[in-house]
């Protein structure tokens, strides 16, 4: 296991390599390889287990009953996802996670958030903390999604944001993410629509792109 890499992500941040053992071993962290393209978790799973990715990334992603599909976020190397229903009980998740190509998770058994009120070891006072901060970034990048969506114009959306990407950048220029289908889901339009969007928006002027990779024209 990666004890350097673990030790730099926000998960573990502040620990020592002995609090990160100690943790390790109690949360009953075990790794597991997915081939990209395949679910780690289906909408309606229950889980006991938040994930960290330690390599690739993954898409977190809404498919309904109809067919629609939506990406809302795209989790890196260091992050992780379904913390939140790990520290429920009995809640299922509504969400899919899927790898966006090959990866390799981590998985920790944090279980119930009540299992911490009987432990007062340094790990999990800084483990409980580093999670308070992640919860409230993760808070945040759904309510800037929503932020995003809001207008009723795919210019209004693309400019949305492109403008947030490129405020967390500090510049402006820049890589998203997300491919043009998941930039397309992730904005709830139509992938020929955005990318048409997309070419009248460099033809005006406004931008420069190419695949992922922005530059904001600015006066």
């Amino acid at each position: 296991m990666k004890k350097e890499l673990l030790l730099s992500t926000p998960l573990f941040k502040g620990m020592t390599e002995n609090e990160l053992n100690t943790a390790l071993k109690a949360l009953k962290a075990g790794e597991k390889a997915f081939e990209k393209g395949e679910y780690i978790y289906y909408s309606g799973d229950y889980t006991d287990s938040m994930a960290l990715v330690l390599d690739g990334s993954v898409t977190i992603e809404n498919n309904d009953a109809w067919g629609n599909h939506t990406v809302l976020n795209n989790i890196g190397k260091g992050h992780l996802f379904a913390e939140t229903y790990a520290l429920l009980d009995n809640e299922p998740l509504l969400v899919d996670a899927v790898a966006k190509e090959n990866c390799q998770i981590l998985f920790l058994r944090i279980g119930s958030v009540k299992i911490f009120q009987k432990i007062s070891d340094s790990w999990a006072v800084k483990l409980m903390s580093n999670l308070l901060v992640i919860l409230s970034h993760r808070s945040l990048s759904l309510s800037g999604r929503s932020f995003h969506t809001a207008p009723k114009t795919i210019r209004s959306r693309v400019m949305s944001y492109l403008n947030a990407a490129s405020i967390k950048k500090h510049s402006n220029e820049f890589d998203i993410p997300f491919d043009r289908q998941q930039l397309a889901d992730y904005l709830g339009v139509e992938r020929s629509a955005l990318s048409k969007e997309l070419g009248k928006m460099r033809k005006d002027g406004i931008i420069r792109v190419r695949k992922n990779h922005f530059v904001l024209l600015v006066n």
